[in-house]
């Protein structure tokens, strides 16, 4: 099977940091990979590549094969590739509701189909009884929710999604992590950066785990976690 989403050889520095060095790996249709490895790793720098939101200095980024390092995040998220940011972005003076319905009208929805599907992901991710309050109103969790559904109002072949489980309630955590199973059930594709162990060994069974820069361990989670360098780098003190 063709990989979905292809890195190949990709560096980014910033002046004498590199913080992304020769990084390769692919991503198959229907697979949920963990992106794990200490703070500093380049797991966040490099998510920010392949969704667009920065350029690499070497290596190429495929998606179907066809090269999409260059593209807008705009035009990966036409092309199905979605991402969500580990400080939320959403719009907090216009209301829940309204915060899908232009995520979704923005990636061509019908209105009235914009609306149906932001109704159901209100229901699903149970925040429909605050989708008539403003967003900045919403508790920290709320919002991750809310951003969490913006990725979700056209159905997105490639899901980025950093840190989602970060500083919220286990209640909220628990409402993601169903979503997730059920969309990868259903054969949906994530890459899921987490620094949230037992998450990561629950929901992904392949993980990459990053340590300045490089790829340390790719492969089945339990294998990955159990690599003498990657219980290294976590016990290691890595800098943030």
């Amino acid at each position: 099977m063709s990989p979905l989403l292809s890195v190949q050889g990709v560096t980014k520095r910033f002046g004498g940091l590199v913080a992304v060095a020769d990084v390769s790996f692919d991503i198959a249709p229907g697979e949920l990979v963990g992106l794990i490895g200490p703070n500093g790793s380049g797991k966040t720098t490099l998510l920010n590549i392949m969704s667009g939101h920065l350029s690499g200095d070497q290596g190429r980024i495929l998606l179907d094969g066809e090269p999409c390092s260059g593209l807008k995040p705009q035009g990966l998220a036409r092309r199905g590739l979605m991402r969500m940011f580990q400080l939320t972005r959403i719009f907090p003076r216009m209301n829940v509701l309204d915060n899908l319905l232009v995520g979704g009208r923005a990636l061509g929805l019908a209105a009235d189909e914009a609306k149906t599907r932001a109704n159901a992901l209100l229901e699903e991710l149970q925040i429909a009884h605050v989708g008539h309050l403003d967003a900045g109103q919403l508790s920290g969790g709320q919002m991750k929710l809310l951003e969490f559904g913006c990725c979700f109002m056209r159905t997105p072949r490639l899901a980025l999604l950093d840190e989602p489980f970060a500083a919220i309630h286990p209640t909220m955590k628990e409402i993601m992590s169903r979503f997730i199973r059920a969309r990868h059930a259903e054969g949906q594709t994530f890459v899921l950066v987490s620094h949230d162990m037992p998450v990561i060994v629950e929901l992904c069974p392949r993980s990459i785990c990053m340590n300045a820069g490089r790829v340390l361990s790719d492969g089945a989670t339990s294998q990955v976690l159990a690599a003498p360098a990657v219980i290294e780098a976590y016990l290691g003190g890595a800098a943030a």
